[in-house]
């Protein structure tokens, strides 16, 4: 069985266009050409890939199986060719990098700008995604290195300690939890909270805690960074839930009191994880290199989460 990326693109075309004839004319085909191509794949099957009905067409169950690889094979070509004019721009390495929303916003920054500083011929390409699609993305090589939250499933990939990252609740300073030192989920789902817009990877995480308990977050604003999460904490509108190094950075100028969160999903680590380190490509393993580097110099108060010279093996938490 074989098809090429025509066929493939031709398909996803027709499905998205929910028609042959609307596929073939986003595909710049005729619709005889078209109609011939998909006459061939199902041929070379053996079976219809997709159901011919008065107002179009649907995928059928194998149809649905082709969609699935054809949207990946077309991504990962894309990114090839990305890639490949980056080198011929003169770049002489590309690195994909995924992490959480707190790398995102706390961590990686400056280790990252300090990289490209020292190797000027190389680029990055960074994404923030949730700690559970990462390592999804990871096991099915769709990007080089993660940076996770250890409160996800990593089984079967090589991982190294980052930092410490516990999640703590923020609330006014005249709130009446600020005389707590400490609180469960449980206690304040119920509040009126401060937390960040939608599509936000650490928002989903909360909510999904929320939603095992049977409820679903109230939040009177949702904004862009944690800072101004914080400063609207402070501004007596809400609660909010954000990295500790940020409530402790924030403290002083926004009129928050931080408190300890008691759940175990809350007392996360950062970790880094590759599917193996010696077969990364080398601007991967260079990068992984400076990050790991930049993780031991991270001081004591940071919470470094073990030896980052060595591989982290983390018991699996669920979220």
């Amino acid at each position: 069985m074989r098809y090429d990326l025509t066929d493939l693109r031709l398909f996803l075309n027709v499905h998205e266009a929910g028609t042959i004839t609307g596929g073939a004319g986003r595909s710049h085909m005729t619709l005889a050409s078209a109609s011939e191509r998909i006459r061939g794949m199902e041929q070379a099957l053996g079976g219809p890939l997709l159901l011919r009905e008065r107002r179009g067409v649907q995928p059928t169950p194998a149809g649905r199986t082709l969609l699935h690889h054809a949207r990946l094979m077309l991504a990962q070509m894309e990114q090839l060719q990305a890639e490949l004019g980056d080198y011929a721009a003169g770049v002489k390495g590309h690195v994909r990098l995924l992490c959480n929303t707190s790398a995102l916003n706390e961590h990686l920054p400056s280790v990252l700008g300090s990289f490209l500083l020292q190797h000027p011929g190389m680029s990055v390409d960074l994404e923030e995604r949730a700690s559970a699609e990462i390592v999804d993305a990871l096991r099915r090589e769709l990007c080089d290195i993660g940076m996770v939250s250890d409160s996800v499933d990593l089984e079967g990939l090589q991982t190294f300690a980052f930092c410490a990252d516990p999640l703590v609740l923020v609330v006014p300073r005249r709130h009446p939890l600020a005389q707590r030192r400490a609180v469960r989920l449980d206690e304040v789902v119920d509040q009126p909270f401060v937390g960040l817009v939608e599509g936000s990877a650490l928002q989903a995480h909360i909510a999904q805690h929320a939603r095992r308990l049977g409820r679903r977050l109230a939040y009177r604003i949702r904004l862009r960074s944690f800072e101004s999460v914080c400063r609207m904490v402070g501004e007596g509108i809400g609660i909010g839930i954000v990295p500790r190094t940020v409530a402790v950075r924030s403290g002083r100028t926004t009129g928050i009191k931080r408190l300890a969160l008691l759940d175990a999903w809350a007392a996360r680590h950062l970790v880094l994880c590759v599917r193996d380190a010696g077969g990364l490509p080398a601007p991967a393993q260079q990068l992984l290199q400076h990050l790991l580097s930049a993780a031991t110099k991270k001081p004591a108060r940071g919470g470094l989460a073990g030896d980052a010279s060595r591989p982290f093996r983390s018991a699996a938490r669920s979220g």
